[in-house]
């Protein structure tokens, strides 16, 4: 095998579209970023879609080109790991919407030879999985092994197996939800207000001033990150420790560690990310209710797939609870769907599935090799 298919291609294509959306608009072209490793078998059989989180990318085993950093899943997908190039052909796409190179607000319009901007059609969950099966038909892939995605990953994984039930074997949906709740929905709206707040927003108009809205967009991140983690585990890190001072300074900088963690995570993330795609990826997710899709009964989303399903959440996941994957897996139940479903123990919250997991990789690996 090449070193190219061991460690990824990013590849970039301009399909011609149009991609008819939910909210009724008609997107052409759909350019989508992306990533392969791997080889397609001559049979079609081994393709396995990776779909990333709310700020993530399609650099998921391969160095970020911004940041530098390796790509988000290391520890599940690579040589020797539960997803292994060596064995199976992988996609990651950028979503729609997004910044990393697919069509999103930061993007040309062409019919205006300018940015999107505000003018970018708001998009869904099921928008994102249309433009990938989009991409799947260009690479000549009939059907996938399997869809594996965490958080609004997962949700992407749900979503294939409902939309195109006929394309997918198998589905692992990882500390994910079939709808946005109303307090999940709350904390996005603090953060789009945190962008739009900010002068520099310019009502979306800010790609030409080379002033994006920083400030904005990392209250935003702070905001969020706090969701990702859990009281434990931010306690156990930080508990009420100082930042570099031997007492409190009465004033406002960072007293405490616990903030300058949260400052840091918001200044790190403006200088790979974009403030208006936030906001439309954002809004995707709370739009997110895989039962309202299906006449209000989520096991109506369901009903037409043969997949089999892996579910696991997290026990300290307040995002997502684990109350969330049993609805999921009560629905699949009722749907007649083949579903297995663990709940893991980590302190770290909803961010657990990004972490050092052993006990995430062995259910995935063995729910992958156990394929009929």
């Amino acid at each position: 095998m090449s070193d190219d298919a061991r460690f990824g291609l990013l590849r970039h294509v301009r399909l011609p579209g149009p991609l008819r959306l939910d909210g009724g608009a008609l997107l052409s072209p759909v350019e989508i970023a992306y990533e392969t490793y791997g080889t397609l078998d001559p049979q079609g059989s081994n393709a396995i879609l990776i779909c990333h989180a709310l700020t993530g990318d399609q650099h998921v085993a391969s160095v970020h080109p911004r940041t530098g950093k390796p790509g988000w899943w290391t520890r599940l997908v690579g040589p020797g790991r539960p997803i292994d190039p060596t064995r199976h052909f992988i996609i990651c796409s950028n979503v729609i919407g997004s910044c990393m190179g697919s069509s999103g607000p930061a993007t040309i319009n062409p019919a205006t030879n300018a940015p999107w901007g505000m003018s970018f059609p708001v998009i869904t969950i099921r928008d994102m999985v249309r433009a990938q099966a989009l991409l799947l038909d260009h690479l000549g892939v009939g059907q996938l092994q399997a869809v594996v995605g965490g958080s609004m990953g997962g949700m992407q994984a749900l979503s294939w197996a409902a939309t195109f039930p006929e394309r997918v074997r198998a589905v692992v949906a990882i500390a994910t939800t079939a709808r946005h709740t109303a307090q999940n929905i709350a904390f996005h709206e603090v953060g789009r207000q945190a962008v739009m707040a900010d002068p520099r927003w310019r009502g979306g108009d800010y790609y030409g001033h080379d002033d994006p809205p920083a400030a904005g967009l990392a209250v935003a991140r702070m905001a969020a990150h706090i969701t990702y983690l859990s009281e434990a585990g931010l306690t156990e890190k930080f508990g009420r420790k100082l930042q570099a001072r031997e007492a409190k300074s009465f004033g406002f900088d960072a007293d405490f560690q616990v903030e300058s963690y949260l400052r840091h995570q918001g200044i790190s993330f403006v200088d790979r990310f974009d403030a208006n795609s936030y906001l439309y990826i954002t809004r995707a997710v709370d739009y997110f209710d895989l039962a309202e899709e299906h006449g209000g009964l989520l096991a109506g989303a369901f009903r037409q797939t043969r997949a089999r399903f892996c579910v696991v959440s997290f026990d300290t996941d307040w995002l997502y609870p684990t109350a969330a994957s049993r609805g999921i897996v009560q629905a699949l139940n009722a749907a007649g769907s083949a579903v297995s479903f663990v709940e893991l123990s980590s302190p770290y919250g909803h961010d657990a599935f990004l972490l050092e997991a052993p006990e995430m990789n062995r259910v995935i690996d063995g729910f992958l090799r156990a394929e009929p």
